[in-house]
């Protein structure tokens, strides 16, 4: 059969495509690392504190796990504070991200030291997206609306705080975290990746199902452009508390570990 140029050029493409596909499958399916030390980072509207479940379950299995204090101030120092952490750890090192600190596991996790990318309910952007525009292609979640600024400074109002960020979680425990929540500033939503680790490092993801916080379908969606081993969990956008064993397992499987 005689293939024009028009014909040839589209398979060409759809060729490349494919190639590129199945890179990024190869960097999310190839065999785990086996992995001792777990590095976590959070998001906006929280503290290192937030891990405190999963921790508890991760050191039980044996891993060394280190929670990063995010400064919330700008990208470059949020991904600084996560690679002075990764510098002090002993070897393959599982990189986890909550929330907006995806931004900082897709910069940081070129890292020598991460062997493993662990995304719960996270931005996972391309090298120089615009993350916002990104989310603007999926209807906005509820809690962006309760976002509320002092000056430069953020934080999300106790009603949307209760009900979209937190809404899984008994009331009294998610009035606790709304107290402690850390302002970030408004440079730090401006900051851009300048690469993406998860082209190159086995990725894991889990989406919540129940999130108001980022779309579970925008979720789904960078999931899946990764490669990424995904699971679902019906939570809201504070899984890493409301269902800390689920996301204790992926990690651990990220770490190369024995999950039984």
């Amino acid at each position: 059969m005689m293939m024009n140029r028009r014909t040839f050029s589209a398979a060409l493409v759809a060729g490349a495509a494919a190639s590129l596909l199945a890179t990024r499958g190869m960097a999310a399916t190839s065999a785990s690392v086996k992995a001792r030390n777990v590095v976590l980072a959070h998001g906006l509207f929280a503290d290192g504190s937030c891990w405190t479940e999963v921790i508890a379950r991760l050191q039980a299995a044996g891993l060394n796990a280190t929670a990063v204090q995010n400064p919330l101030t700008t990208l470059p120092e949020a991904v600084a504070a996560v690679k002075r952490v990764l510098d002090r750890q002993d070897g393959p090192t599982v990189l986890v991200g909550h929330s907006f600190s995806g931004m900082m596991v897709t910069e940081a996790g070129v890292h020598p030291n991460v062997s493993a990318l662990v995304y719960v309910a996270a931005r996972a952007p391309d090298a120089g997206e615009d993350y916002t525009a990104l989310a603007k292609t999926f209807p906005t979640p509820p809690a962006s609306a309760g976002i509320v600024f002092d000056g430069d400074e953020g934080r999300l109002s106790e009603a949307a705080f209760l009900r979209d960020f937190a809404g899984d979680l008994p009331e009294a425990k998610a009035k606790v975290l709304y107290a402690v929540q850390e302002p970030f500033q408004k440079a730090l939503l401006t900051g851009k990746t300048t690469q993406a680790a998860w082209r190159s490092k086995p990725s894991w993801y889990a989406v919540s199902t129940e999130d108001r916080t980022i779309n579970p379908d925008l979720e789904r969606f960078m999931a899946k452009r990764m490669g990424a081993k995904t699971i679902e969990v019906k939570a809201s956008h504070l899984s890493l508390i409301s269902h800390p064993d689920e996301i204790a397992r992926l990690i651990i499987e990220a770490a190369g570990q024995n999950t039984n």
